[in-house]
């Protein structure tokens, strides 16, 4: 029979993918010996095995169950639903893939009418006891019976009024009676059933209930965000319940055995006393600086730092450990590897290759494919001037400006139609995951720097600020106020979370700054990858700012970007719409010294490495002038009767611009066609190219161009380029320079290329993938309608697993990729290849072409540092994947 249920003593942290992640290490915990109060786990399986049942529970499960809750009486010397010492237990969820928040859990299930007041004798505590009630049935209520918490909320916030509480733990035994007896009240009126008194049965709906929340939204919207597997399902942890709302002498807490905001060495945490469970977590009381444990209970501080040590050094990891500590008992519910923010990754990552614990290939390849796109965070550039109108705890580094947005369905909303906002909440739920999600950043007035918004913040990258006490919401007039301002919901901020300060009005960001610890990363990295890693850049301020972030030269310039500054647009303008050649070479002529400048700077920029210029590839709605509003001024101009030379002038244009006019621009004149029409534009070009060259190289520096020649899909177009680019190349480069090596090749964007890749490599030094455009033709989707009309639809319905202009489709463009490398190479085994589709900053992306053995990617210059590591890690995933030879049995 198979196994579902094992108690902590049978597992281990190797079995993680049955036992879950919570599971296997609550396992490892108690075999390390530290204090575990005493448990079992329920297998994903069990959880698969009831989805595959429709939502029922495996048949025998409950069985095993209370089999191995027999086992936990015994050891607890208490009864599950017992009178005088009744057993109580804590509901789970525990999934293989960490999962802050996303599921469900249940305290002080066993209790009912009769075991509270055993609960109250056993401890002498009658108000503790029923405190446990009624946070049981308010939990069970909103978890197990689907009754939003918001019902339970009010009773306890009008009985505090009522009777003048400032806090829970004023609340007398006598009041808390009464609320108990209204919330049982309330799920007889929303269920139509009394509160379930039979234990087995409060802990078989539980058993459902965890199971359930795999698939709730909040835990669906997570897997999507992270790429969880759906089919991992979650396993079910319960455990006997140890209590930290018996006074003074107990809490609970969570603590980091490093500050996951910034990656220093230190004991990092909160500490709530007299609390409960998910208190510290769900932000309803600000809590403690966990140092606070060293001066209130010393011994126990001294214990759960050895722990926190121990639990480091076995997991060579930083830890996030929730702890309990009862009547000066302290107790460890979880560890599990903290979520952390993306510097705070690379420095712990950098401090554990110092120190020994780390090799350098492990550092790289535990830096989570999220974090690779939060290497670099922007900041807030303040005035000096101007002071913060609140300030709250620095939860999540960064810096964001948005208008406020005061619940998570709002800031969804707005965001969809182009909005950016701040999600600015008392505390946030899991259920506001899509609100932060869609949010620039997060501001919550209660809460911690262990709280839900800051763990799923900090894992997300978004910049967020907690615990910012001076700030009210007023949900009904739609407004927060700090002090006497008051700013409407629609409002703009800003927040330097990295500070804790908040800002009324829109600031200005600045750009991120590598750091030392991202540096060794990085070299790192280099000394693992074998992909080259190029940018693409479009001025000689992104070139410096591509070489500053590692770039080994440049794979693609767009010189059609660099005319779209007001002052050279009329010019291009002007030199399209020429009725010929002659008029044509007069705004060309006026062009070239522009172009030969561009290049020199980044030639300049990029002294001693390959700089690939693209030859002009404008669909020509782009440069052309508005039609609407040339045939707008024009008939203001008829109207008013007056300069008749004007409105002559205006409709010779609106003719040109008619007769330009393309059914579908991005398949017409365009690339290597505009080339050979009109020969002139790509010859000022390729003049400018090698006229800069000169001109460097006189000046000493190390220039390597690379021209190439767009959209090609024949190979007597590029043969007919390249010698043109030759032909010039000898008439402008003196005797003295004759010599300077150069390289054509052509940008593979159109399938037919790709499948007659042979042909054309026969002219060509190097094959350039566009992957945007060539996914646009392979699908046959325009990029712009298909985002914005059908793709989300697609992978709603998983259609699609991921969009294909952000995650290269290997099964189809990849195919076209691998049939074109492969053949170009066998016509040229020298041939260069790489891609500089915006693909080339993704990870899988970057994983496909190491394994497809292309040169390079080409990527932004701010995804460089991606790129770099992503290249490492698709490297160290290969080694793993290949077996290797032992050196005794290598041929040489």
């Amino acid at each position: 029979m198979l196994k579902r249920v094992y108690r902590f003593e049978e597992g281990n942290a190797e079995m993680k993918n049955l036992l879950g992640g919570k599971g296997a290490n609550l396992a490892e915990m108690t075999a390390l010996g530290l204090p575990i109060p005493p448990g079992f786990t329920v297998t994903t399986e069990a959880c698969q095995a009831y989805y595959a049942a429709g939502g029922k529970l495996p048949e025998g499960l409950m069985q095993e169950i209370h089999h191995a809750l027999r086992g936990l009486e015994a050891g607890k010397s208490a009864e599950f639903g017992g009178v005088s010492r009744p057993l109580l237990v804590s509901v789970r969820s525990g999934s293989v893939t960490s999962m802050p928040g996303m599921m469900d859990t249940i305290l002080n299930l066993g209790l009912n009418d009769d075991t509270v007041k055993g609960l109250a004798e056993q401890t002498g505590n009658e108000r503790f006891a029923l405190d446990c009630y009624r946070r049981f049935i308010q939990m069970f209520g909103d978890v197990v019976l689907g009754i939003h918490s918001i019902y339970f909320e009010r009773l306890l916030e009008q009985s505090r009024k009522e009777h003048g509480r400032a806090c829970d733990q004023e609340i007398s035994a006598g009041e808390w009676k009464e609320l108990i007896a209204k919330y049982k009240w309330i799920v007889e009126d929303r269920t139509g059933k009394p509160f379930p008194q039979d234990v087995r049965v409060q802990l078989k709906l539980a058993v459902e209930a965890v199971f359930r929340s795999w698939n709730n939204m909040r835990a669906k919207v997570y897997r999507k965000v992270y790429g969880i597997p759906d089919e991992q399902g979650t396993a079910v942890n319960i455990q006997a319940m140890v209590f930290g709302n018996l006074g003074s002498g107990s809490g609970t807490g969570v603590l980091f055995t490093r500050n996951p905001s910034t990656g220093e060495r230190e004991l990092y945490g909160e500490y709530l006393a007299d609390a409960q469970g998910e208190d510290v977590v769900a932000g309803v009381r600000t809590p403690k600086p966990v140092s606070e444990l060293r001066k209130e209970l010393p011994v126990v501080y001294e214990q759960l730092s050895g722990a926190a040590g121990l639990l480091e050094n076995h997991y060579r990891d930083m830890q996030d450990i929730e702890f309990t500590v009862e009547n000066g008992s302290l107790y460890l519910l979880q560890t599990r590897g903290g979520k952390r923010t993306a510097q705070a990754s690379i420095k712990i990552a950098v401090d554990l290759v110092e120190e020994g614990i780390l090799s350098k290939e492990e550092a790289v390849s535990r830096i989570e494919p999220g974090h690779l796109d939060q290497l670099l965070h922007r900041s807030i550039a303040i005035p000096p001037e101007l002071a913060p109108i609140a300030k709250g705890l620095p939860a999540s580094p960064g810096a964001a400006v948005g208008l406020i947005a005061l619940d998570a369905d709002t800031a969804e909303r707005w965001t969809k139609d182009g909005r950016k906002v701040v999600l600015v909440s008392t505390e946030t739920s899991p259920d506001d995951i899509h609100g932060i999600l869609a949010a620039e950043g997060v501001l919550t007035s209660r809460g911690g720097m262990t709280s839900h918004a800051a763990v799923v913040a900090r894992g997300m990258g978004k910049p967020c600020i907690c615990g910012c006490e001076a700030l009210s919401i007023d949900y009904e007039d739609r407004s927060v106020s700090i002090g006497e301002l008051t700013l409407a919901e629609g409002e703009e901020i800003s927040l330097d979370a990295s500070g804790g300060r908040v800002f009324q009005g829109g600031l200005s960001l600045s750009d991120p700054e590598i750091t030392p610890e991202l540096l060794k990363l990085l070299d790192y990295a280099d000394e693992i990858r074998k992909l080259r890693i190029y940018a693409n850049a479009d001025t000689p301020h992104d070139a410096l700012k591509a070489r500053e972030f590692g770039a080994e030269g440049i794979g693609l310039c767009r010189t059609e970007h660099m005319f779209f500054s007001g002052s050279r647009l009329p010019i291009v303008q002007a030199m399209i719409l020429a009725g010929g050649r002659e008029e044509r070479m007069l705004y060309l002529d006026r062009l070239l010294p522009m172009q030969q400048a561009d290049f020199e700077d980044m030639f300049g920029a990029m002294d001693g490495l390959p700089v690939t210029v693209r030859l002009l590839d404008p669909p020509l709605h782009e440069f052309l002038p508005n039609l609407d509003q040339l045939r707008e001024q024009c008939r203001k101009l008829e109207e008013t009767g007056e300069d008749g030379e004007e409105v002559r002038k205006l409709k010779i244009m609106i003719s040109k611009v008619n007769d330009l006019r393309e059914v579908n621009p991005m398949l017409g004149l365009r690339g290597v066609r505009l080339g050979i029409l009109f020969p002139e534009i790509y010859e000022m070009q390729i003049e400018a190219i090698f006229k800069a060259a000169q001109s460097a190289l006189r000046r000493g520096v190390d220039v390597r161009p690379e021209i190439m020649i767009p959209l090609v899909g024949h190979p007597d177009e590029l043969k007919r380029m390249r010698a043109l680019v030759d032909e010039i190349g000898g008439q402008v480069l003196s005797e003295e320079f004759r010599g300077l090596g150069y390289r054509v090749g052509t940008m593979i964007e159109v399938p037919r290329a790709a499948l007659l890749a042979d042909t054309i490599a026969q002219h060509a030094d190097f094959f350039s993938f566009g992957t945007n455009d060539l996914t646009q033709m392979t699908f046959g989707y325009s990029r712009d309608d298909a985002e914005g009309k059908f793709l989300n639809s697609y992978l709603d319905g998983n259609i699609l697993k991921a969009n294909p202009f952000q995650v290269l489709d290997q099964d189809g463009v990849g195919q076209l990729i691998q049939w074109a490398v492969t053949r170009g190479k066998a016509v040229k085994s020298f041939l260069k290849t790489g891609i500089c589709g915006e693909h080339g900053g993704d990870r899988e992306s970057i994983s496909f072409c190491h394994r497809t053995g292309l040169e390079y990617v080409s990527c932004s210059p701010y995804r460089i540092p991606f790129a770099r590591i992503a290249a490492a890690q698709a490297a160290l995933l290969d080694r793993a994947e290949k077996p290797q030879i032992p050196a005794e049995k290598q041929v040489v």
